[in-house]
């Protein structure tokens, strides 16, 4: 009996310990990883076997303490498949702070769905993740996955640091090709980060990085600007059952118009009839282009569908035109069908549309876009035409495929070329208005405000609105006026020069502050600027206004009867690399001050050292934007 027990005794603690990953204990964390995390990256290892030009397989560990409900997004346990690719394996193990295994979570327990929303008509694209409820902070959990696809076209960037507030303690990366493949990588920000190089060859890639402290968010700079990240392509690849072969954006561009649009333009006759009608007699290229354009607009709608070759391959051109829908793609090619009908070149275009200014790389080639355009030649200039919207002018693309590098499908090979960019001085906003104060303080006032390039784009959005919406709008964006009234808003939403034009009037309460037989107001009512550049320690990064804007007032206003100016602020003109900024203050009678202000804010990329000075730029601004009069009774 006392052998039976002690045998039993020493069962239970050989389960124990086999039960432990001593080394995902939290205490074993330093201290310098664990100071502004929510979570620590123990482990990230991705190896990638690319075994010939139509097989590839991907194997993910990562381990990861969560310190808090904030750091669970860095677990990260999830995988995409579709009819040419399958998860072979997946599973996550829970360890507690001591790390002892309190839960072992197979493929059946992951969740398993489509990978699109409610917009996309179809896709054959699903997801497997995790959904994990912890019992307690912290614990670590250890997801582990085995991929396999034919496609070999698109192997995954390495991102060693992803997240911000997210420390990593070893990111390993492990790739293998045939020398013949042409395996090929580019590193981004490696220097900042100590990524060390164990071996790069057309045969085999592998990088380790230990010891990254978390960042904390900066502000006015992109994650993918700061954070180390590698990309690769293969010279020779597989896209969907579909070889392929370059090793420049040329040849890229040859191999994806004859393997991929080929046959894709067709239209009936009928449609040919049609849209030649719809043209007429017009001659000039981009006038043809114009009526073709607002002809697709009018006809088709926005769906995404995401089957076929990896999302790739558009709809064919006859079958948009008898469902009237696409997506990004199917959409595009349609109008490049449309106007090759009426005789005007255009070009299938992919790139990255972002808010943020996200270049396709000239200097490396590999599948880098999310979106679909058109390129119509004009001269040395291109038009850039988005197809997925119904109200966009003709050209227009702020803010999510201007001013960057794309890829530009030409039967003879892609081309790198530019998208429009918008100047500062063609974001304007120009503002002309009347208020006039009551004696009483309360406030009435009209204004007529013309918006182009970038602010156009914000502005349409309001066209849109309900009239109970917009008040609402208003009322937000002018919270300086207290119990704010629309009394009345019109808009013209002139698409030819691509400008909104908004008249509006408006009542309001308590504007002026009474206080004895004295009363002070802000004369800026309209228009007032608020900083929103926080005081950083220290800042590291640098800093980019990516897209620079010019706003032009003139007011009007008018004094309560019965008072007199005791106090009008200075004239004010701030001029420095960031921008320009002037007031002007103009005495035009006894009962009228003309307010006319200038703010140009530049477009530019700065150093980190140069942080504290743009944040005072920006104070001066605000501050004198509420800059107040004082009057006084007579």
């Amino acid at each position: 009996m006392k052998f039976g027990l002690t045998y039993f005794l020493l069962l239970l603690f050989s389960t124990a310990l086999f039960a432990q990953k001593k080394e995902y204990a939290v205490t074993l964390i330093a201290d310098s990883l664990k100071d502004n995390a929510n979570a620590v990256v123990r482990l990230y290892q991705i190896d990638i076997n690319v075994a010939s030009q139509r097989a590839m397989t991907i194997h993910k560990k990562r381990v990861v303490t969560v310190f808090n409900q904030k750091g669970m997004q860095a677990i990260d346990a999830v995988e995409g498949y579709d009819n040419r690719s399958s998860i072979k394996n997946m599973e996550a193990i829970v360890y507690d702070a001591q790390g002892s295994e309190i839960k072992k979570i197979r493929r059946k327990d992951f969740i398993d769905q489509s990978a699109v929303g409610g917009g996309t008509l179809f896709s054959d694209a699903r997801v497997v993740y995790l959904q994990y409820t912890p019992i307690q902070y912290p614990f670590t959990i250890c997801f582990e996955s085995d991929f396999s696809t034919s496609t070999t076209a698109n192997i995954p960037s390495w991102n060693p640091m992803s997240n911000y507030f997210e420390s990593v303690e070893k990111s390993v990366l492990n790739v293998t090709c045939p020398a013949e493949l042409g395996l090929r990588s580019k590193a981004f920000n490696f220097e900042k980060y100590n990524v060390k190089e164990i071996e790069v060859s057309p045969r085999k890639i592998q990088y380790e990085v230990q010891n990254c402290n978390a960042l904390s968010p900066e502000g006015l700079c992109s994650v993918y600007k700061t954070m180390p990240k590698l990309i690769m392509g293969l010279d020779s690849f597989n896209l969907e059952g579909v070889d392929g072969s370059a090793s420049n954006w040329k040849e890229y561009g040859a191999w994806f118009s004859e393997n991929i649009l080929k046959g894709t333009n067709n239209l009936s006759d009928e449609a040919k009839a049609k849209i030649l009608a719809v043209v007429g007699t017009e001659t000039d290229p981009i006038k043809k282009a114009k009526i073709v354009y607002k002809y697709m607009q009018n006809k088709t709608r926005y769906i995404s569908v995401q089957v076929g070759i990896g999302g790739f391959k558009p709809m064919l051109a006859n079958d948009v035109d008898r469902l009237g829908y696409g997506d990004c793609k199917a959409l595009s090619n349609y109008t490049r069908s449309l106007l090759e009908v009426v005789g005007v070149p255009s070009y299938y275009t992919e790139l990255y549309g972002d808010d943020d200014l996200k270049s396709i790389d000239g200097s490396f080639t590999s599948l880098q876009g999310n979106h679909a355009i058109l390129c119509v030649p004009n001269g040395k200039e291109n038009i850039f035409l988005e197809c997925t919207s119904q109200d966009v002018p003709f050209g227009y693309q702020a803010n999510f495929t201007d001013d960057r590098d794309v890829i530009v499908i030409k039967p003879e090979g892609g081309e790198i070329l530019h998208t429009k960019a918008y100047h500062d001085q063609d974001n304007s906003q120009k503002s002309k208005g009347i208020f006039e104060i009551s004696p009483e303080g309360n406030f009435k006032g009209s204004l007529m405000r013309v918006s182009e390039g970038t602010q156009y784009h914000y502005k349409c959005q309001i066209e849109k609105l309900s009239t109970r919406d917009r008040e609402l709008h208003y009322k937000n964006s002018l919270s300086n006026i207290s119990n704010l009234k629309v009394i009345e808003s019109k808009f013209i939403n002139d698409k030819d020069q691509i400008q909104i034009i908004e008249n509006m009037v408006f009542n309001g309460d308590n504007y002026g502050n009474l206080s004895g037989n004295k009363m002070i107001f802000a004369l800026n009512a309209f228009n007032q600027y608020s900083s929103d550049v926080k005081k950083m320690r220290n800042r590291k990064s640098p800093f980019e206004v990516q897209r620079g804007f010019i706003d032009v007032d003139e007011i009007e206003v008018k004094l309560p009867v019965g008072f007199t100016v005791e106090f009008l602020p200075s004239n004010v003109a701030l001029k420095s690399k960031f921008g320009t900024y002037t007031i002007e203050f103009t005495k035009k009678d006894n009962s009228t001050i003309v307010y006319k202000r200038l703010f140009l804010k530049n477009k530019g990329t700065y150093s980190n050292q140069e942080y504290d000075e743009f944040r005072l730029f920006n104070e001066q601004v605000s501050k004198n934007d509420n800059a107040k009069i004082v009057i006084a009774k007579m």
